[in-house]
C-alpha cells in the first residue's frame, strides 16, 4: 500500500501527471475540449463534471415530481420537511439550523431539561460547525440573495468543487475513465441529495477530496491548510486529520519518503491540519463556560455520540426480526442503509484491492468506524457516509470497462432512480 506521497501514483494508463492533463488523440473529441478559451488544465474536468450534473439534475427534477405527486410536504411544518414549494424542503431539518446560525449568529448555552429522558439538554445551534453557514452570509452579502438562495448556490458549488476532487484522486489511481465515471457515481449515491441542498456535506467532501489529492501530490502546506479548514465545516473532519497526521507520519517514518518530501511540509501538515477543528470545540466550551459542552450537547441534546457501535448492532438485530424497538426509528430510511451497511466489507475489499495510497484507506475506513460507532439516526446512514467517496474506487474501475452505450443507460436509470432513495427517501420518509 502506498504511503500517500503520490510519486509513483500516475495516470499510467492515459499518461496523465497530476499538474498535466492526460495526452491522446484529438480526432473523436468535442470541439469545445480544445477551445482556445478553455485553460488546457481545466479540459479533462469537463466530462466529469457534465456528467455529475446531468446525474444532479436529472435526479432532483424526479424528487420534484415525487414531492408533488404526494403532497405530503404542504401539511409538514417548514421546519421539518415541509414549506410552500418543493424546493423549500431542500433548507429544513439541519438546513433550517445552517439558516439560523448564517441569520443570526451562536448564542452559545447548555439549557438543562431535566428528567431522565432521551434529551436532557435544550438543542443549540453551536452543535453546527461555522464554515457552511459563515460562507452563506458572505455569499448573501456579495450577490443579494437571500439566505436560502445564498445557502443553495454554496452547496452547488461547491459539489461541482468536490465532483472536480473525486475525478482528481481517482484519475491518479485508475485513470481519467474511472475518475469520471467516480464523479458521476457521486451524482446518485445513496444520501446524494444533500449535494444540492442547505446542508454542509458538498463542502466538506470538496474539501476533503482535494486535501487527499493534495497529499497523494506531495502539496503537504495545501493539504494541512485544507484539513484545517475542513475541521471549522463538520465535527468529521477528525477522520480526514487523522488520515492526513497519519499519512505525514509515515512518510516522515521511511528514509526514502523522508528525503524525497523533507520534514518541514509533513510535520506542517500534522500541526495545522487539527486547528480549526480543536479550535471551534475550545471556542463552544470557553463560550458556554464549560469545556465539554460540544460534546454534551451532542450527546444529551441530539442523543448522538460514539458507543462502539452498540446501537448500529441493535438496529441490525431489530431489522434482522423485522421489529423497530430502537431510538429514531425509520421503515424505508432504515432499510436502505441497512443493505448499504451490508455491502461494506464488499466494497471496503474491491476498494483496497485497488492498492489505494494510505491516506484514502485510512479516511474511507476511518469513517465508516466512526459512522458505525455512533448513536444518529441509523437511516441516515446514507448520507453520514457520503463523504467515504474512495469507496466508489472500485466501482468506477469497473464500470470503465464498459462502453459509452452501456453506461449511458446505468446513469440514466441510476439518475432516475436516485430522484427517489437519494432525495425523497431521506427527506419525505426520515430525518436527513
Amino acid at each position: 500500500m502506498s504511503t500517500g506521497s503520490g510519486n509513483a501514483v500516475t495516470d499510467s494508463a492515459a499518461g496523465a501527471t497530476p499538474d498535466r492533463p492526460p495526452a491522446g488523440p484529438r480526432d473523436g473529441r468535442p470541439r469545445w475540449y480544445d477551445h482556445p478559451a478553455l485553460p488546457a488544465a481545466a479540459r479533462p474536468y469537463l466530462p466529469p463534471l457534465l456528467l455529475y450534473g446531468a446525474g444532479k439534475l436529472m435526479g432532483l427534477l424526479v424528487f420534484a415530481r415525487l414531492l408533488e405527486y404526494a403532497g405530503d410536504y404542504h401539511r409538514k411544518a417548514p421546519r421539518f420537511g415541509g414549506g410552500a414549494h418543493w424546493w423549500d424542503v431542500l433548507a429544513t431539518w439541519d438546513g433550517w439550523w445552517y439558516l439560523q446560525v448564517a441569520q443570526h449568529g451562536y448564542d452559545p448555552k447548555l439549557e438543562r431539561l431535566g428528567g431522565n429522558g432521551v434529551f436532557t439538554v435544550q438543542q443549540n445551534s453551536v452543535a453546527f460547525f461555522p464554515l457552511y453557514p459563515a460562507l452563506i452570509r458572505c455569499v448573501s452579502a456579495v450577490t443579494g440573495l437571500g439566505p436560502y438562495g445564498a445557502g443553495i448556490l454554496v452547496s452547488v458549488v461547491s459539489s461541482f468543487v468536490a465532483a472536480a476532487g473525486i475525478f482528481a484522486v481517482v484519475r491518479l489511481v485508475a485513470g481519467v475513465r474511472a475518475g469520471t465515471i467516480a464523479a458521476g457515481l457521486w451524482a446518485v449515491a445513496p444520501g446524494a441529495g444533500v449535494e444540492w441542498a442547505v446542508y454542509s456535506e458538498s463542502v466538506f467532501v470538496a474539501l476533503a477530496a482535494w486535501c487527499c489529492y493534495c497529499v497523494m501530490t506531495r502539496r503537504w502546506v495545501a493539504a494541512g491548510l485544507l484539513a484545517c479548514v475542513a475541521g471549522l465545516n463538520r465535527p468529521t473532519s477528525a477522520v480526514l486529520i487523522g488520515a492526513v497526521g497519519l499519512a505525514a507520519l509515515v512518510t516522515l517514518a521511511r528514509p526514502g519518503t523522508r528525503r524525497e518530501h523533507g520534514v518541514a511540509g509533513p510535520v506542517y501538515a500534522m500541526l495545522v491540519a487539527p486547528v480549526g477543528l480543536l479550535g471551534y470545540i475550545a471556542w463552544v466550551g470557553w463560550a458556554t463556560g464549560e469545556p465539554t459542552a460540544y460534546f454534551t450537547l451532542q450527546r444529551e441534546g441530539w442523543a448522538h455520540y460514539f458507543d462502539y457501535g452498540a446501537y448500529t448492532l441493535r438496529v441490525l438485530e431489530n431489522l434482522a426480526v423485522g421489529r423497530h424497538d430502537y431510538l429514531f426509528a425509520f421503515d424505508v430510511p432504515d432499510l436502505l442503509s441497512l443493505l448499504l451497511v451490508l455491502a461494506l466489507p464488499f466494497l471496503v475489499a474491491l476498494m483496497l484491492r485497488e492498492r489505494p495510497p494510505l491516506v484514502l484507506a485510512a479516511y474511507t475506513l476511518a469513517t465508516i468506524v466512526t459512522v458505525l460507532g455512533t448513536q444518529q439516526m441509523f437511516g441516515n446512514t446514507m448520507r453520514y457516509l457520503l463523504p467515504a467517496f474512495p469507496l466508489l474506487l472500485a466501482p468506477a474501475a469497473a464500470l470503465a470497462r464498459l462502453r459509452t452505450p452501456a453506461l449511458a443507460v446505468f446513469f440514466c436509470t441510476a439518475a432516475i432512480a436516485s430522484g427517489w432513495y437519494a432525495h425523497y427517501v431521506i427527506f419525505e420518509l426520515g430525518v436527513p
